[in-house]
């Protein structure tokens, strides 16, 4: 690895052990007795994030594992914890030091997190992402159980190189060799493994929640236009999607908002730059961290669009159906295994595309309360908790069990 090489091992070393946590802590020990077994989550971006569908979940499971008599531990990179305010005092955050590159910055943090485990011994570690399932073999060697989840299928994920493929697909065998168990957001998903890794897992989605205070747009009505929320890339059909805009404005008669980017420079943040500045009915917002607005926009949307095409369970599709929108999405296995028949779909072409939102605002059914009762059965965080908790529990010790089982007896 040459100079890049040294780097890395300095970074893990140095910032994992010496800087991540205080000195009086920096002596290993074991678990004292008498005391919670704790869990530590790996390969986030941190507690409390509001990245992405990892970091989404870890926000609620990480509060909720506590309520459950767990101790816990979140991994976290620098200013990925800035939101202290809202982060529940019972969760341990460790800082942890890595390369921030698009190319290794999922790498070094997960290897810098995993020496720090290595020295402060968790009872379980759950690993999010199988790009660190290069580390495993090291969490084995210091008899650290290990539950993982395997996240999508990145390897045929659009946006990374060939290396970057490889890279994914390696830490996928790596993954289905050394962990203990294996979790997948969706039964497609663990179709997948079992046909191509020959490794069973446990079925655990993501969840959805219904938010009663939201906020709408000052210049969108209800009901008034097409939504798309999604990552700017290829995958996630904005291409399509941005060559039907004009279309759904003139046929349909209704606006469209885009929420999301990509880049300065990137074709499809151009494309959609330039599509808002020359039509007064189409609204590129950005990226909208803030949850009462994108809730809102999801609660007032005619129709959601869901382009996302790679992958098992979406987050945001879930959070969508939890809200009750009306979804038009790319006709995909992981697609049909959330939404069922509470949606329409489409192909890759902007005509099917502009057919089934025009064969969605169509139909009577009452598709809005159809998606979220599906997502109350399925995708609640009830449950999504409840399948974190017993694969964790499944891979304590007895004894860790009974100190985990009577915490949670005390609590009750």
């Amino acid at each position: 690895m040459g100079e890049v090489g040294r780097r890395l091992r300095g970074v893990a070393y140095h910032h994992a052990v010496s800087n991540a946590i205080p000195s009086s802590r920096r002596r290993g020990r074991r678990r004292r007795s008498g005391r919670a077994p704790l869990v530590a989550i790996v390969g986030t971006r941190g507690y409390p994030s509001f990245y992405g569908g990892f970091e989404t979940a870890v926000r609620r499971l990480a509060p909720a594992l506590a309520d459950r008599g767990w101790r816990v531990r979140v991994y976290c990179r620098p200013g990925e914890d800035a939101r202290g305010s809202v982060a529940d005092p019972r969760v341990e955050r460790v800082l942890t030091r890595g390369v921030s590159s698009r190319a290794l910055s999922t790498l070094s943090f997960g290897l810098t997190s995993v020496v720090h485990a290595l020295f402060h011994k968790p009872d379980v570690a759950l690993v999010m992402n199988v790009a660190n399932g290069f580390w495993l073999p090291l969490l084995r060697l210091r008899g650290i159980t290990t539950v993982v989840n395997v996240d999508g299928i990145e390897w045929e994920r659009d946006k990374w190189s060939p290396l970057g493929k490889a890279v994914f697909r390696w830490g996928a065998r790596f993954t289905a060799r050394f962990a203990d168990e294996l979790i997948f957001d969706a039964e497609a998903i663990g179709d997948y493994w079992r046909r191509e890794f020959h490794r069973d897992g446990v079925f655990v989605p993501y969840g959805g929640e219904w938010l009663e205070d939201t906020s709408s747009h000052d210049e969108l009505s209800p009901a008034s236009f097409v939504l798309l929320v999604a990552r700017f890339v290829p995958e996630n059909s904005v291409g399509v999607f941005l060559e039907s805009a004009e279309r759904v404005v003139d046929e349909l008669d209704l606006d469209v908002v885009l929420v999301g980017s990509a880049p300065a420079g990137d074709p499809l943040q151009e494309r959609a730059r330039t599509l808002a500045s020359e039509n007064p009915r189409i609204h590129h917002l950005g990226h909208v961290s803030d949850d009462a607005k994108l809730f809102g926009l999801w609660k007032d949307a005619a129709v959601y669009f869901h382009g996302h095409t790679v992958g098992g369970t979406n987050p945001a599709l879930v959070q969508a159906m939890a809200l009750g929108s009306r979804t038009v999405a790319r006709d995909t296995v992981y697609n049909r295994e959330v939404l069922g028949d509470a949606a329409h779909y489409c192909d890759s072409t902007p005509d099917s595309v502009v057919a089934a939102l025009a064969s969605s605002l169509a139909d009577p059914r009452p598709l809005e309360q159809m998606a979220q009762a599906r997502a109350a059965q399925r995708y609640a965080w009830d449950l999504v908790v409840d399948g974190y908790d017993q694969a964790l529990r499944g891979r304590l010790e007895p004894t860790a069990k009974t100190l985990l089982s009577a915490g949670a007896s005390e609590k009750g």
